[in-house]
């Protein structure tokens, strides 16, 4: 192979480097000092390589490198799935989950079916740089339908790109964040049909019929799962100068299970994105010597309903306990799951769980996506847009009941709201199947916490001061995790729509 000798920018310093030609990964062609040893650009072969961007980009590369793209081939919950549904499709499966979590190695023909991701070269492995970047044209609205321009310009939402020895670039639209449209790019992955024509996952579509998605004033996906940085350099090289960008870190609620990089940022980024989802309330009522709960939730946050993609395998509910002073142990529990249990294996009435359900064309309930000829939801509904104006709370009586109540009056009580980004229950379907290692199963995480833990006291509820009513019940006192007083009293008042008096019987 040929030796060349390349010149490039590392942190406000000029470095010469002789390298092997194809295999030059740290900053080939950022800057050149003189036009005797101006360097080549980038082949496309090195572009395909996240190392490449990492010489000058390095800490937008540190943020890929922990995210759920960068992860996406080599998540083994991913691996174990694709393998079961390629086994039990007879290999009809093909592309359909590879096409979306290692989309280079699809079309570099590495993989057909994603059955040797082990074996393919690790710059083709995840939601690449060189994908992304590449992308100049949407071809469809579901199932990874991007097209490639492989002309070797990166794009990105700058219309004056610095010129620069290492790569041309350019601006794309759909790779500017400040405008509302990029999110078909996001849309294009992010909503999944599969082979029975079943939209198993819906984010797109939800955000599309959200308050977040009319133009001019909507919020595209880049501007919650992609924070904007301000006066930053995007790249290390000579002439840039300080301008906004937006971070990759693309937090949403999937979490790597194996070692990974930037696991523990990661965790406070979405800790942060939860703690902005959800509005939620909880009221107590007295019955004489005897009580109920009223809890509150309303998607305040989330552009698409919560939780959203792929909502069969997610498991969202609300753990509720109420307590006696006299007594350590609670009065009533809803929603109350031993470590290392799956919340479905509950024998709880009261249970208030959020997911969708798959069937397929006898009715009866399937676990698996390739399966699915229908499907039901109860996810929480995301902000219509104001046209006709009207509210997106849902309300839950504990005990569900109506004629039921508390065993006694209680002195406190306390709800969480939690979430299993992947149902244990999942996870033991696959270890069942022989597709997942046991390991992987007691390594994953316990659920995250949306948000903090409410408490109900008479003091806090007399502090908060805000009244509740239900239909032909006591009035009771609430709590509420919204700092705002109006937007406090419009979720603890205004959670029955006049459209949609479904809402307040859920």
């Amino acid at each position: 192979m040929a030796v060349v000798t390349r010149t490039f920018w590392r942190r406000g310093v000029f470095l010469s480097a002789v390298v092997t030609a194809g295999l030059f990964a740290n900053g080939a062609g950022c800057s050149s000092s003189t036009a005797a040893d101006e360097p080549t650009r980038l082949t496309r072969e090195e572009l395909l390589d996240p190392e490449t961007c990492k010489g000058c980009h390095a800490d937008t590369y540190r943020e890929w490198s922990g995210s759920m793209h960068a992860y996406a081939a080599d998540d083994p919950v991913f691996l174990a799935m694709n393998a079961r549904g390629q086994r039990e499709t007879g290999g009809q499966l093909g592309t359909f989950c590879v096409n979306c979590h290692a989309p280079m190695a699809v079309r570099e023909n590495a993989t057909t079916d994603g059955l040797n991701l082990d074996k393919v070269d690790r710059k083709l492995k995840g939601v690449t740089c060189f994908f992304c970047h590449q992308a100049d044209a949407i071809e469809g609205t579901h199932n990874g339908k991007l097209r490639l321009a492989n002309d070797l310009v990166m794009r990105g939402r700058y219309a004056d790109p610095v010129p620069n020895k290492a790569h041309a670039a350019g601006y794309s639209p759909f790779h500017d964040g400040t405008k509302v449209d990029s999110a078909k790019m996001c849309g294009a992955c992010h909503d999944i049909v599969n082979g029975h024509g079943v939209a198993i996952e819906r984010t797109f579509q939800e955000w599309q019929a959200s308050v977040f998605a009319p133009t001019p004033n909507g919020l595209s996906c880049t501007q919650c799962h992609m924070k904007p940085v301000s006066r930053v350099p995007i790249a290390e090289a000579p002439n840039v100068y300080l301008r906004d960008r937006h971070e990759h870190t693309f937090e949403a609620v999937d979490t790597a299970v194996t070692p990974w990089p930037e696991k523990e940022a990661q965790a406070e980024k979405i800790r942060l994105m939860l703690a902005e989802t959800l509005a939620v309330a909880m009221c107590v009522q007295i019955v004489g010597t005897r009580g109920a709960v009223q809890v509150i939730a309303d998607n305040a946050g989330a552009g698409h309903s919560f939780p959203s993609g792929s909502a069969q395998d997610r498991r969202l509910w609300f753990e509720l306990e109420a307590f006696r002073n006299d007594s350590p142990e609670p009065i009533y529990r809803s929603g109350v799951v031993p470590a290392g249990q799956d919340v479905s294996s509950l024998n709880d009435p009261d249970l208030w769980l959020f997911r969708d359900h798959f069937f397929d064309a006898t009715g009866k309930e399937v676990h698996m996506f390739w399966e699915a000829t229908r499907y039901e939801s109860n996810l929480l509904p995301t902000k219509p847009p104001p046209a006709p104006l009207r509210s997106t709370h849902l309300i839950r009586r504990y005990p569900r009941d109506p004629n039921a109540l508390l065993t006694a009056k209680p002195d406190r009580v306390t709800l969480r709201v939690l979430l299993q980004p992947i149902g244990l229950d999942v996870l033991d379907n696959l270890v069942a199947s022989g597709d997942l290692d046991p390991a992987i199963r007691q390594a994953t995480p316990g659920p995250h916490v949306v948000g903090t833990m409410l408490e109900w006291t008479p003091e806090r509820a007399a502090a908060t001061n805000l009244p509740f009513s239900a239909r032909n019940e006591a009035a009771g006192t609430c709590v509420t995790n919204v700092p705002d007083r109006p937007t406090a009293l419009n979720l603890v008042q205004s959670h029955c729509s006049a459209d949609d008096p479904t809402l307040c019987s859920l």
